[in-house]
């Protein structure tokens, strides 16, 4: 079962970027001197914490031990991006030498920090073209104004996961390719209880809190950008966010309204297990990644699943087939007296084909390099192929890094919060806000 970054509070994003841009740093990347053929153990740090994932990292680690008979590894799980950026701060001896995180909003503060040593240098040491081998979005989101203290280690695609039995009683044939008929969808699948006053099963859960139904991952539809090429925050010039937010608010009140809603989203089971409510059928279309359909069919549901890119604005209808990224990231500790030991590590983790195609059939996750993608290795079911395809997508996008962490994403998702429940009466006046408090915290953050 992956793990998707979630995001943390303004107050303790904030707090982890000050005490980071504090730390004390080891040698740059560029002046690594220690011999990566000398007998040398390694701490690894991630985030996994499931028996599957668990054996599906130790399992890589003893692939890369054997192809490098001087490099041990000694592997710490469930670390969260707390632990890891106590570690860091504090560095020496029991610091980790490498470390994965899954939040890739956490990117630009490990970057502006450098909490993480740019991986550039060691990239062309290798002769390894970047370009070549990640694709454009996930250089994204691992980089910070041309630091790349991350690679991407895996890659989260969004979509549509849908219930094909419902789809067929309600004489549907198709998941819905536009928003206007993904409306008509999600409310031609809700059925009210018999008291009338909640629902036996809704299209859609479509409130923000409804799991993977976040404003980035619906905006990304819209394909927005965020920040203008000075750097500043552009909620409230770019008309995608604006109409986002109308669409989804619209679609609530279509569906019975918030507080309705929010009621039922109340009876649900939790996101990880059996009871998550696609499974029980509470649900018949989920904004999910890649790993639902598996974790629904081992769950065993009596119904068939499909799988489809997520709806797109109906002016942007040749675009259907975009969706959101994200994914886990790698990094090289800048305290770590072993880095190039480390790349060794972290170039085998994220550059081997065989590597990555591996971990990615072990986890149900997205490969993270081109080649991957296109491996005959890749175990590719018809779910899957469908965030496959979102992956290859040229106008997918994701959430750009910036120094304050996910902070400018939990003050954009605060506001959609507001406009959902109906409070407030002027949504550009709201993104005009927005703005100027998201370009504050970026200033103090740098």
């Amino acid at each position: 079962m992956p793990r998707t970054g979630r995001l943390t509070t303004a107050a303790a994003l904030l707090a982890a970027i000050s005490a980071l841009a504090t730390a004390c740093t080891g040698p740059a990347a560029e002046s690594a001197a220690d011999d990566p053929k000398a007998d040398v153990t390694l701490a690894f740090w991630h985030g996994w914490s499931a028996p599957g994932e668990v054996r599906a990292i130790e399992d890589g680690i003893a692939r890369f031990e054997k192809a490098h008979p001087n490099i041990k590894v000694q592997v710490t799980g469930n670390m969260t991006d707390d632990k890891i950026n106590q570690a860091l701060r504090a560095g020496g001896a029991k610091a980790p030498d490498v470390v994965s995180s899954f939040t890739t909003d956490s990117v630009g503060t490990f970057c502006n920090s450098r909490a993480l040593a740019d991986l550039n240098p060691f990239l062309q040491k290798s002769g390894i073209d970047k370009t070549k081998v990640f694709p454009r979005t996930l250089l994204e989101y691992t980089q910070f104004k041309g630091n790349q203290c991350t690679l991407p280690l895996l890659n989260d695609a969004y979509g549509l996961v849908y219930n094909k039995t419902a789809f067929a009683a309600a004489g549907i044939t198709e998941p819905p390719r536009t928003w206007s008929r993904f409306v008509e969808v999600a409310q031609k699948l809700t059925k009210a209880d018999p008291s009338g006053d909640s629902y036996e099963q809704v299209g859609l859960m479509p409130t923000f809190h409804g799991y993977e139904t976040t404003p980035m991952r619906l905006a990304a539809q819209w394909s927005p950008t965020y920040f203008d090429a000075e750097g500043r925050s552009n909620l409230s010039r770019d008309p995608a966010f604006a109409k986002m937010l109308t669409a989804q608010k619209d679609l609530v009140a279509a569906l019975g309204g918030y507080e309705k809603l929010e009621r039922f989203r109340s009876t649900f089971g939790d996101e990880w297990s059996a009871e998550h409510p696609f499974h029980t059928g509470k649900v018949a279309m989920q904004i999910d990644g890649e790993w639902r359909a598996p974790m629904a069919k081992e769950a065993g549901v009596a119904f068939e699943i499909g799988t489809a890119p997520l709806p797109v604005p109906d002016d942007q209808a040749a675009d259907y087939g975009k969706g959101y990224l994200s994914g886990t990231v790698v990094g090289i500790a800048s305290g770590s007296r072993k880095q190039n030991a480390a790349w060794e590590l972290v170039r085998y983790l994220t550059t081997d084909t065989e590597a990555v195609v591996a971990f990615a059939n072990a986890i149900h996750n997205v490969p993270s390099t081109l080649a991957a993608l296109e491996s005959p290795d890749l175990e590719v079911t018809p779910e899957l192929r469908t965030f496959l395809d979102i992956a290859r997508h040229p106008k997918s996008s994701t959430t750009p890094a910036r120094a304050d962490g996910g902070t400018y994403q939990l003050t954009f998702q605060d506001f959609a919060y507001a406009v959902e429940k109906g409070a407030v009466a002027d949504i550009p006046a709201g993104l005009a806000k927005a703005d100027r408090q998201i370009d504050t915290d970026i200033a103090k953050a740098e």
